[in-house]
């Protein structure tokens, strides 16, 4: 028991302690005659990761914090200050903190050992019940910070994937609008050429007949002879052939390229320098060659803003930004191709085989979109890390009586039998350092309860397959 003058001290702390002041004296008494006065210097571990605290810890002043490292860089995922109550609790399962529990300022406090709760539980009801109170505020605020984490590193993945996937549509985009400019230049110059050349009909005709080819290639069309079909050999090797036509007649070799990619044939070049010859035979070929050009560089930027806006158009689908977070009937299939085109830079570094079978008359699942989405987004994601270079992931969807059914199927190594119990835990990762934050199956176990739906996982090397029931709409 205490010394009467410290006993007075912590009576004077207790009552005022902002927490547990509204307890009697009588309470106050007690925890002083069960507790321990526990002093913590800047920089001690009060909690170390993987222990579970043993003690009630009744904070009178300095500042205990739990820092973590999820992917970002070290930050605060919940503190304790003067006033406050920490440690294990009345009813908790002493979980172990997800990191050190570290004194970031001195610390005096009152620890009451587990030990003695039974007897706490009988004499301190108004404690007790503060204690519960305490217990289910801290869940709760852990629970908001996984999520806010969690969103905040897959919006740190989908970003890093967006930026990799609209790079590529975006320079070409830019590359061909600057070279689409030079080549309306050079259309104009050629066409002022050619009308100086002042050329009788019969010439002006077979000038029409090798750009209709041109046109031709640029709408589609697939001769054979056409440049589309070929080999990246056998296009060099038309190449040569154009450009060792037009030195023979003197022509410029810049048209060579664009020609190549036409479907224009020898017969018909050859007619067209039948019917001219010197500047007006150059000066026809250059307006057609840069009309081909612009043709096709006109394709290519519309074939990339279409990708553009494909992707867009997914980020839109898959985050619901123009839809309130409330329940409704969601498009499993679209949410799961939204996640996929999110995921596809991933997909194609690993070179990964990915196959999804998903039926065309797939009922609506009842939820928040934008939940489930981040649902596919965890599991599919876990699935491709799992997996090695070169892997498969299968994604199908059906129905099952009242339920929606998702399953993440991969190749990886498989999930040991020792460990399986565990990975649904908050925190608990087999990534290495800085690769995983535990947090991913966690959340999905979360959102999916939420939705009154359950997940499952079976596992043998070699085959992981994770299995999502959500009600249908």
């Amino acid at each position: 028991m205490a010394a009467p003058t410290a006993t007075s001290d912590l009576m004077a702390l207790l009552a005022g302690h902002r927490a547990l002041g509204h307890a009697p004296a009588s309470e106050h008494a007690w925890l002083i005659a069960h507790g321990d006065r526990r002093h913590f210097a800047v920089g001690d571990v009060v909690t170390a990761k993987g222990t579970h605290a043993s003690e009630l810890a009744i904070i009178f002043t300095g500042r205990l914090v739990i820092r973590m490292d999820r992917g970002a860089g070290s930050h605060k995922i919940y503190e304790w200050r003067a006033g406050d109550i920490g440690g294990i609790m009345p009813y908790s399962r002493g979980a172990s903190p997800p990191s050190d529990a570290v004194a970031e300022e001195p610390i005096d406090s009152l620890a009451i050992p587990r030990s003695h709760f039974p007897e706490m539980i009988r004499e301190c009801p108004v404690v007790t019940a503060t204690c519960v109170h305490a217990l289910l505020d801290r869940a709760r605020e852990f629970r908001a910070s996984d999520l806010r984490d969690d969103k905040l590193l897959s919006l740190g993945r989908l970003a890093s994937g967006l930026a990799h996937e609209l790079n590529n549509p975006a320079s070409a985009v830019v590359r061909s609008a600057k070279l689409l400019n030079e080549s309306i230049d050079a259309s104009e110059v050629a066409a002022k050429k050619l009308n100086q050349a002042q050329l009788p009909a019969d010439a002006l005709a077979a000038v029409d007949d090798v750009r209709a080819r041109c046109v031709a290639a640029a709408a589609g069309a697939t001769p054979a002879e056409t440049a589309e079909h070929l080999s990246p050999l056998a296009r060099a090797d038309r190449e040569d052939a154009i450009t060792t036509w037009l030195s023979k007649h003197g022509a410029d070799l810049d048209c060579a390229e664009p020609l190549a990619e036409t479907g224009v044939t020898f017969e018909a070049l050859d007619a067209l320098a039948a019917k001219m010859r010197g500047e007006a035979l150059n000066a026809a070929l250059c307006w057609i060659a840069a009309g081909c050009r612009i043709r096709a560089l006109a394709a290519e930027i519309e074939m990339a803003s279409s990708r553009i806006h494909e992707i867009v158009g997914a980020v839109k689908g898959f985050s619901y930004m123009d839809h309130a977070p409330t329940a409704e009937p969601v498009d499993v299939s679209r949410g799961i191709a939204d996640t996929l085109t999110m995921l596809a830079a991933k997909i194609r570094a690993k070179s990964v085989h990915l196959a999804v079978d998903i039926p065309t008359d797939l009922p609506r699942a009842h939820g928040v979109g934008a939940e489930l989405n981040q649902v596919w987004m965890n599991l599919i994601d876990n699935a491709l890390d799992a997996v090695g270079d070169g892997g498969s992931v299968r994604v199908t969807a059906g129905r099952a009586l009242d339920r929606v059914v998702v399953r993440v199927i991969d190749d990886g190594p498989g999930i040991p039998a020792e460990i399986r119990e565990r990975i649904f835990d908050p925190f608990f990762t087999t990534k290495g350092v800085g690769q995983g934050t535990g947090l991913g199956l966690d959340i999905v176990r979360r959102l999916v309860q939420r939705h009154e739906g359950d997940v499952s996982v079976e596992s043998v090397p070699g085959r992981t397959e994770f299995t999502v029931r959500v009600p249908a709409a």
